[in-house]
């Protein structure tokens, strides 16, 4: 899968070290990825939910921090549109951020 962006990712690990890995693990993993459907996420993130118009809610490091993605199956591309602690994610909508 293409993943834009990245920025997203970086800037999140410098503010929480603690995520730098769990992050570049998602990273790497959601890359070799080719998904076509929620099913084929759920082989790698069991625990990832569809909260509409294409977003998807994964968790990171043991639930510590959120991800949200918009995933276009189609062209094979995900935008990270979100990546927060619980009390952040609380705050947002995620079927529109």
């Amino acid at each position: 899968m293409v993943i834009i962006s990245k920025t997203i990712l970086r800037e999140f690990g410098l503010l929480h070290t603690d995520a730098i890995d769990a992050l570049n693990a998602w990273y790497e993993v959601v890359k070799e990825a080719d998904w076509n459907k929620i099913a084929d996420i759920r082989q790698a993130y069991n625990s990832v939910d569809y909260v509409g118009n294409d977003r998807f809610v994964f968790n990171i490091r043991g639930n510590r921090y959120r991800l949200v993605a918009m995933i276009f199956f189609d062209i094979r591309t995900v935008f990270v549109r979100f990546v927060g602690t619980h009390s952040e994610y609380d705050n947002i909508d995620a079927s529109t951020i």
